[in-house]
């Protein structure tokens, strides 16, 4: 799947925005800025083909699920005003088509070997050199590396990573969200970030590019054909 390339730096770019923003509203902030992410992510999504749409919103759908298990219900990282803010659901779609514009840049080698390479040193530095143990952000690398060497959407994996790494660690640093010390329950030490959160979204992945096929189907029966008509500014495979 290919997208247009400069998504690759205007996602990050806007999302980095977004956060430090966030940062100095209310309540009733959050909401302005989670109906812009949303327009802005069905922008984005309108001149790709079904495929990709499908994909994205896919990721949102089950990052949503996530967000609020580990958040809301787990307690594993919490926003800064103990809620789960309205901008977050679609930021995942933002994320998603950034990692995936990121991929194309480079050759697939480079991207992976990237990725591969820096959640291992991540990983390493959350034992041994980061001022927090990060044994269970540790634990997340592996599974990373795992899919990173066997799936043959490597490529997305390693470009969502190295978007999702950088947000995650520019987030915590600004305080829009921090990592509990601990997993609660399981008294696990993690980092904050955790340097294998990113490999968490190798599942919402996984589950987004399983289904998408189905969901693009169920749209057709119930949407006019024209509106999932086949774009001209990108391809899909």
């Amino acid at each position: 799947m290919k997208l247009p390339r400069w998504y690759a730096a205007a996602g990050p770019a806007y999302l980095a925005a977004l956060l430090a923003v966030d940062t100095q509203v209310s309540l009733h902030g959050q909401l302005a800025l989670g109906a812009l992410t949303w327009l802005l992510l069905l922008a984005a999504l309108r001149p790709l083909l079904p495929l990709a749409r499908a994909q994205a919103l896919a990721v949102v759908l089950f990052a949503t699920a996530g967000e609020i298990t580990g958040s809301l219900i787990w307690g594993v990282y919490t926003y800064r005003l103990h809620n789960l803010p309205t901008f977050i659901p679609p930021a995942h779609g933002i994320v998603y088509l950034s990692g995936i514009a990121l991929a194309s840049l480079a050759r697939e080698r480079v991207v992976v070997a990237a990725a591969a390479i820096g959640s291992v040193a991540w990983g390493l530095a959350g034992l041994t050199l980061l001022p927090r143990l990060d044994l269970a952000g540790a634990f997340g690398v592996p599974l990373l590396c795992l899919f990173l060497w066997r799936s043959r959407f490597r490529a997305a994996y390693a470009g969502v990573f190295l978007v999702v790494a950088a947000l995650e660690l520019y987030g915590t640093s600004i305080g829009t969200w921090h990592w509990a010390a601990e997993l609660p329950g399981l008294g696990i030490p993690d980092g904050n970030p955790p340097s294998g959160v990113a490999s968490g979204y190798v599942w919402f992945d996984v589950m987004a590019l399983l289904v998408a096929p189905a969901l693009v189907t169920w749209a057709r029966t119930i949407s006019p054909a024209r509106r999932w008509g086949t774009p001209s500014t990108a391809e899909d495979g």
